[in-house]
């Protein structure tokens, strides 16, 4: 009797370079077998819709009309684990085999740990094939087998580690149609995406699905590329690639960026290679995590784990809904909050901002952005605010507290970008766009902006929230 190879779909919405489907789709060819390609719906993902899972089940059912438009199946399991792959193999009486792809997240370790059990009872072959990275987390270590826990180390060894061939494509979009099952796996899963989960999913997005991925992709490496170095610091020219959301979703693989970019580093293109490197923190932050699995909970530095952090409801919420007084700060959250994403460079001050001026404990910030951005990945998101508030492995060191002033000066000179999320700044003379609450009452009636009424006063003075960050650091303030 012929048997069935299961194909689970996760972060990895894409057919080309799929390592998971390219080798159920070789086995099955080979051995005359038939694929059943499903995702799950966990309940984790759709107890609440964020703007993360708004953009994430988007993406789903866009990667499923592109599937059924061409005579294939994407099923559809939910409720707990154990239940859905009792479903499954109860819908499926003769699957000898699941192919996944690997994430390492603490979440998915433990998942995939349960469906391992589950189904090597009955016999059921488990296999997953790292997709989503360009070097996998186990591949690029030191010489006496640990991993590097300093970025530049780590890179330079990275640049040297072989990686894999892209997994070809071509053939399996033409052939799958003849070799998935097509009969219903779990209806109720199906109506509840349909009637729950979409329903809920009601925003916007400019650029969702492979195609589009690919389409931005390339629409960078032809422009914006050549003057990514100069430019990805200042959010206000658009600079950098924008398919992050595209790598967090898996329409796109880190790998086949990476081959696309590649030759043009080789040629000796600068912007290239700053572009490549900023690939392997993502992979950098990949293998920490991996390997620390407790950083999403818990600082990278013991010394750092007492910080008296701050418990402020008011603070939390000015920074959170863009209201600080500080424009660069209140540009930034409100660019995230009205599209989904947040410059990088942004993210840093941010962060910097929420941790060593308000003293709000950098946890918060870091589950706030997992429900706002749209490219939320766990391992760079964590070590993206382990770093910026000088908790994490290689960060930032406590003492370079980043000046919202200064970067805004620096990084927005002309106030281009405050300008555009913060209308209330519009019309402020360029001399006070960093620092409205300086503006004479004169300039204040006239640019139609009155500091504590149409735009807050800062809500904390830098340069005492600066001296008590330190001391906090150094343990000398339990204030």
């Amino acid at each position: 009797m012929t048997d069935t190879i299961g194909v689970w779909f996760r972060n990895d919405l894409r057919l080309t370079d799929n390592p998971a489907l390219y080798r159920a789709f070789n086995k099955a060819e080979k051995d005359g077998s038939k694929l059943v390609l499903f995702f799950h719906l966990h309940e984790h993902f759709t107890a609440e819709i964020t703007a993360r899972n708004d953009y994430f089940f988007q993406t789903l059912a866009h990667f499923r009309n592109r599937l059924s438009a061409n005579q294939i199946t994407l099923h559809l399991l939910h409720g707990p684990v154990t239940r859905a792959f009792e479903q499954l193999i109860a819908a499926v009486p003769d699957l000898s085999a699941v192919y996944a792809t690997l994430s390492r997240t603490p979440f998915a370790a433990e998942r995939d740990e349960h469906v391992f059990t589950q189904l090597n009872e009955p016999g059921i072959d488990f296999q997953l094939f790292d997709g989503n990275s360009i070097a996998g987390t186990r591949d690029v270590l030191k010489s006496d087998g640990t991993p590097y826990k300093v970025y530049t180390p780590y890179m330079r060894s990275w640049r040297k580690t072989a990686k894999r061939e892209l997994a070809a494509s071509e053939k399996i979009a033409e052939k799958l149609p003849g070799m998935t099952v097509l009969k219903p796996v779990d209806p109720d899963a199906e109506k509840f995406f349909d009637t729950t989960v979409l329903p809920a999913c009601s925003r916007k997005w400019p650029s969702i699905g492979e195609h589009d991925g690919r389409q931005r992709l390339q629409e960078f490496i032809d422009g914006k590329m050549t003057a990514y170095k100069q430019a990805r610091d200042m959010p206000e020219l658009d600079g950098t690639s924008r398919i992050s959301m595209h790598l967090a979703t898996g329409s796109l693989s880190a790998l086949y960026v990476y081959r696309n970019v590649l030759p043009y580093a080789d040629n000796g293109d600068e912007s290239a290679q700053t572009f490549l490197n900023e690939l392997a923190w993502r992979d950098f932050y990949a293998m920490i995590y991996d390997y620390f699995p407790f950083l999403k909970h818990q600082a990278f530095k013991e010394a750092f784990r007492t910080i008296p952090w701050d418990e402020n409801p008011q603070h939390f919420k000015a920074w959170s809904d863009g209201l600080t007084g500080f424009p660069i700060v209140d540009a930034a959250m409100r660019q995230l909050e009205q599209t989904g994403w947040m410059h990088n460079r942004l993210r840093m001050i941010t962060a910097s901002f929420l941790t060593k001026d308000l003293h709000i404990d950098w946890r918060k910030g870091e589950q706030y952005f997992e429900r706002k951005l749209i490219d939320y990945d766990e391992a760079s998101n964590v070590g993206g605010w382990q770093w910026a508030s000088s908790v994490g492995t290689d960060a930032v060191p406590y003492f370079r507290i980043f000046n919202p002033y200064r970067q805004s000066e620096r990084f927005d000179p002309d106030g281009v970008f405050i300008r555009l999320y913060v209308p209330e700044l519009a019309d402020v003379p360029d001399r006070y766009i960093h620092k409205p609450h300086l503006m004479p009452l004169d300039s204040q009636h006239s640019s139609g902006c009155r500091i504590g009424r149409d735009y807050p006063e800062p809500i904390v003075d830098h340069d005492t929230e600066r001296k008590r960050a330190l001391a906090r650091y150094k343990g000398e303030d339990s204030l």
